[in-house]
């Protein structure tokens, strides 16, 4: 059995999909442990984004970058200062004004493969690449080079992306007393 983290951030609470969004992690077995609404400061959304790691910051930069190549528009025309570190220092502040736009449901699912289960569920990151059928690709509205409106995408929802960063994401979210040992009527089914 495994734990992960799924946020619907602010554009998919203001939008109203948490129903439909956590209606559809149940529907595939995964069970809800812990959930609560909340409305972070960036203080608690620079602990959820790495923003301390240089090289996570520029490896976001680098990826921006890169983005930008492949839709085929000159970063220049945007953003003034081209080094990765920078320009991920940029995207960083947008992420951050992002997660802290409005209440964010967040949720600890558990279920066998839940990480990558979750991950396959939620769909690409820019949600113009997205396929139909999931979460980003069926409730997104943005497009990838969002950067170009001095702003991150809006991509409904975040979700753990390996078993490490779940288990950190976990214990920021989370304290022990809020996550419920149960049992669903159809684990046997699911599981056994």
């Amino acid at each position: 059995m495994e734990k992960t983290v799924v946020l619907v951030k602010p554009d998919g609470v203001k939008r109203g999909l948490c129903g439909e969004i956590i209606s559809r992690f149940e529907k595939v077995g995964l069970k809800i442990v812990a959930m609560k609404m909340v409305w972070v400061d960036e203080d608690f959304a620079s602990k959820h984004y790495p923003v301390k790691r240089k090289e996570w910051v520029k490896n976001i930069g680098v990826r921006a970058l890169e983005t930008y190549q492949e839709y085929g528009y000159d970063p220049k025309e945007d953003i003034a200062n081209l080094d990765p570190e920078a320009m991920g220092e940029l995207m960083v502040k947008w992420l951050l004004d992002a997660l802290t736009a409005g209440p964010v449901v967040a949720i600890l699912l558990e279920g066998l493969g839940a990480v990558k289960t979750v991950r396959k569920m939620v769909g690409h990151t820019f949600p113009d690449k997205a396929v139909p059928g999931t979460i980003r690709g069926d409730f997104s509205s943005d497009w990838g080079l969002t950067f170009k409106s001095g702003r991150a995408g809006r991509n409904v929802v975040h979700a753990s992306g390996n078993p490490e960063e779940a288990k950190f994401e976990e214990e920021l979210w989370f304290h022990k007393k809020e996550i419920h040992a149960y049992k669903r009527v159809d684990e046997d089914l699911i599981y056994g």
